[in-house]
């Protein structure tokens, strides 16, 4: 079965064609600038070689019309026509409470889809329009929407719900819901593998860590809390996001800096987190150059609360679980930050948390146990594929209706 995996953003279209039939990735690429001046795609094939194809994409469809036109282009292409595409599967970021599982994309899904947008309106507009460019240009196309929030809808209501009127709950649903859902599944899944446990007899504590980052406390391969909540705002400190605050600040900065809500929104999403704290950056990389080689007060002041937060939800999720037996580093700066991961498991022991110094430091963007022999936890560098997870699932879903 062959699988084309769609992320559509805003103004971007992140794609991976999958042949499940040897479980293998044959091309994948983005599509960036959709809608604005200078879009072009990039596309890397299986024998790792990268072309860019420079052009005028006005919309998604326009942009998923050009990606399949590369795709089964004799130069470029991995497929000899259309019709050897059995079905395609889409990231789609929030499910509500309706979605507990990956979903077969049919008229009830769809307007099941469209009723989220109110709780992810900057994602499942553009999820959708995938959706429905798709349907537009192979009518008949058996398609598949995987959702961020799903994996997490298996937490229990004292770990989900907020402590507001409980009407508020009832008339708009404001409960925490969770993302990087699949991210987390998968690695918790892997893990398991790799050590061969089994998974419904572990507790697991996954750490996302990238650009947005967050925590899953995992228990006998289910969900029970995780640290963002209703938005991907909560939580952790994020390379842009704010993370966990008090809400009564909300009300203060608008009155100090009279600002509205939209505005006080893109301080919260796009001006805070480590590129406020620190002035620097929101890349790692340049944050750590600029505490360690130019001793910058407000990157090393970045880099503390940054790992602070974390150990503290860690900590936080050792005691949930009632122990721990595995905990897992994922994300872009999970897989290839040794000195954020030796930082977060640093004065760990008590909890059972020691690694190797040696494993950990050489150790980038590989499957590895980066644990000392003496840890009594089990500690991992897991490299995620969600666009995996989005393939598979859609191929169960899709194979389960034949």
């Amino acid at each position: 079965m062959k699988i084309l995996v769609l992320n559509c953003g805003s103004s971007s279209i992140k794609f991976q064609l999958w042949d499940m039939n040897i479980n293998k990735c044959k091309a994948c690429g983005i599509a960036e600038k959709v809608g604005l001046k200078g879009s072009f795609v990039k596309l890397e094939k299986e024998n790792e070689e990268k072309v860019r194809f420079e052009g005028e994409i006005i919309d998604h469809q326009t942009g998923i019309e050009y990606v399949l036109g590369i795709l089964t282009s004799k130069k470029h292409g991995c497929l000899e026509s259309l019709n050897d595409l059995d079905a395609v599967g889409h990231r789609v970021a929030h499910g509500g409470e309706h979605f507990k599982d990956s979903a077969f994309i049919d008229a009830f899904a769809l307007e099941q889809i469209e009723k989220c947008i109110e709780l992810a309106p900057l994602h499942n507009p553009a999820n959708l329009k995938g959706i429905q460019a798709m349907m537009q240009l192979l009518p008949g196309i058996k398609q598949v929407a995987v959702f961020d929030t799903a994996f997490h809808q298996t937490m229990p209501e004292h770990a989900f719900m907020y402590a507001i009127p409980y009407s508020l709950y009832n008339k708009y649903k404001i409960r925490r819901y969770g993302f990087h859902g699949t991210s987390h599944s998968y690695i918790a899944k892997r893990a398991c593998l790799i050590e061969n446990v089994p998974i419904e007899k572990q507790k697991i504590i996954t750490c996302h860590l990238g650009n947005g980052a967050s925590i899953c406390a995992i228990e006998n391969g289910k969900s029970i809390d995780t640290s963002m909540g209703f938005t991907p705002v909560e939580g952790l400190i994020m390379g842009t996001r704010t993370g966990d605050l008090d809400v009564g600040i909300v009300s203060f900065i608008m009155d100090k800096e009279e600002l509205g809500l939209s505005s006080l929104n893109t301080v919260f999403n796009k001006q805070s987190g480590m590129l406020g704290i620190t002035g620097v950056s929101s890349d790692m990389r340049e944050i750590e150059h600029a505490a360690n080689v130019e001793h910058n007060d407000r990157a090393i002041l970045g880099l503390n609360m940054y790992y602070y937060r974390i150990k503290k939800y860690i900590g936080a999720y050792v005691a949930a679980l009632g122990g721990l037996d595995i905990l897992i580093f994922a994300g872009g700066i999970g897989e290839n930050g040794p000195e954020t991961r030796a930082a977060i498991c640093k004065n760990m022991e008590y909890l059972g948390i020691k690694i190797d110094k040696n494993k950990n430091d050489n150790m980038r963007g590989k499957e590895l146990v980066i644990s000392s022999a003496d840890s009594k936890v089990k500690v991992m560098v897991v490299p995620t594929n969600e666009e995996l997870v989005i393939a598979e699932d859609t191929m169960r879903i899709v194979s389960a209706l034949n």
